[in-house]
């Protein structure tokens, strides 16, 4: 490690990385659904393959949504002025 990284101190106390733990979990949780649905597919069962991409799609939203919310609120708003 070289001295110009941060430590891992550096980066866990830094109060401009503000991150949603959910969020790389809901992105596993896609991936997952998705690859599911994909091997229904290929194995010949679309009824489930078709009932997972529809739950993926949820999923996917609701990572989304966490995603604009934590960027929401904990960002700044650019239309106040300081």
């Amino acid at each position: 490690m070289g001295s110009s990284e941060p430590s891992l101190e550096e980066l866990l106390e830094d109060k401009k990385r503000k991150r949603n733990p959910l969020v790389p979990l809901g992105a596993l949780i896609t991936a997952g659904v998705l690859t599911a649905g994909l091997i229904s597919f290929r194995q010949g069962n679309s009824h489930l393959g078709q009932k997972l991409m529809r739950a993926r799609v949820v999923v996917q939203g609701a990572t989304v949504a966490l995603m604009v919310g934590t960027a929401y609120y904990y960002g700044e708003n650019p239309w106040l002025s300081k």
